[in-house]
């Protein structure tokens, strides 16, 4: 089989199980809408939680640091690209977060690369939630340590896994926070007590999590009380930014440096995003109102959604999955809601478990009242 067939093969399948993935040119809206192809709709696909990638403050701290250190890092952390600003930032989310080191990454995805392949070696074992992040299973599966998976959120599953492992060497469970695809919080309580009963590690990636729970929107695990070995925190989420940063101790973060590929041979964040991340952390720490105001758009929206029979997922987080079961039917659906103004997008295997296709409805603090019973009244029609 030549390159040519070995492609158009798997665009083919792709195309005939309705998996096929495109892509849409947006003309950035204002948070709670969006343009797409010189049309309005009210936006429930956006992760931008908290509404911050249109926050004043923000803006202005990037523009600010732009002028202050230009728009590149120009190089990497180890060359030149590391500066006041990544200092700054990494200290307060240090402090914030109740860790004595946090180090910056240019993305969440490069963060559970970068900790996954520099820790584990072989005769390792990594447990992995069932439906973790594919950043966090194709990191796992990429190293050379042994890859189980555990039954979602069921510590037990993991403390059977966790009993049979004596003869293999190092051992590291990841789980999310808040999961990405589901909205579902993971035990992370029960988690933690069982990898300390094994002298395990546990790394959580909160990215769904971060800004939206907890005090002062510290996460998941601030929540739940629990201080995992390793967090990943990220900011393509509620911060309305990029980026992400690992939360560790001291000679885990000084490990990371000489060893973490990542953050060694890739050019780091520009200085100027640091800037604006650093006033989004500020947002963050100030933002109840905003939190409020999201729990507010989500009872409303699941309380009419029950009253409509819609079957929703059992989540209380900004995620709303819409169970739809198979892809065409889920394809109709969207496509249906679009006619009515709202932009919801339709989650399809491989993304999800086969039968499992969905409408991921998110929700923000800049949604409006009126925006959610529009949401509710298109899913109404959509759906009879």
């Amino acid at each position: 089989m030549s390159w040519q067939q070995r492609i158009s093969l798997a665009l083919t399948e792709r195309r005939e199980k309705q998996q096929f993935r495109q892509r849409c040119v947006s003309q950035q809206g204002d948070v709670r809408t969006i343009r797409v192809n010189d049309r309005g709709y009210l936006n429930f696909s956006s992760n931008d939680y908290l509404g911050l990638s249109r926050d004043a403050r923000v803006i202005a701290a990037w523009q600010q640091g732009a002028e202050r250190y230009g728009v590149g890092a120009g190089g990497s952390g180890h060359v030149t690209g590391y500066g006041a600003p990544h200092q700054e930032v990494e200290r307060e989310l240090a402090e914030w977060l109740g860790y004595p080191r946090a180090l910056l990454f240019i993305s969440g995805f490069a963060a559970n690369q970068a900790i996954i392949a520099a820790m584990m070696q072989k005769n390792d074992c990594i447990f992995a939630d069932r439906l973790a992040h594919a950043s966090l299973l194709e990191a796992a599966s990429l190293s050379p340590a042994a890859l189980r998976r555990f039954a979602h959120n069921q510590p037990e599953a993991l403390a059977k896994l966790l009993a049979g492992s004596a003869d293999v060497g190092e051992t590291l469970v990841v789980t999310e926070g808040i999961f990405s695809m589901d909205g579902d919080s993971a035990p992370l309580a029960e988690l933690h007590q069982l990898t300390l009963r094994h002298n395990s590690w546990l790394m959580v990636d909160d990215a769904h999590g971060i800004g939206v729970t907890g005090e002062q929107g510290r996460g998941s695990c601030w929540q739940q009380k629990v201080q995992p070995e390793l967090l990943v925190v990220t900011f393509g989420k509620a911060f309305g930014l990029s980026g992400a940063a690992v939360l560790c101790s001291e000679e885990t973060a000084d490990y990371l440096l000489q060893f973490a590929r990542h953050l060694i041979y890739s050019t780091a964040m520009p200085p100027a995003q640091a800037c604006a991340l650093q006033a989004a952390l500020h947002a963050v720490q100030q933002g109840d109102d905003l939190r409020a105001r999201l729990q507010h758009n989500i009872s409303l929206f699941r309380k009419g959604a029950a009253e409509l029979g819609l079957e929703l997922l059992p989540s209380a987080t900004a995620i709303q999955p819409l169970l739809v079961g198979e892809e065409p039917r889920a394809l109709e659906l969207a496509e249906r809601l679009r006619e009515k103004g709202c932009w919801v997008t339709a989650i399809r295997p491989p993304t999800v478990p086969t039968g499992t296709a969905r409408l991921r409805i998110t929700l923000s603090a800049a949604h409006r009242e009126e925006d959610i019973l529009c949401l509710l009244e298109a899913l109404d029609d959509a759906n009879s």
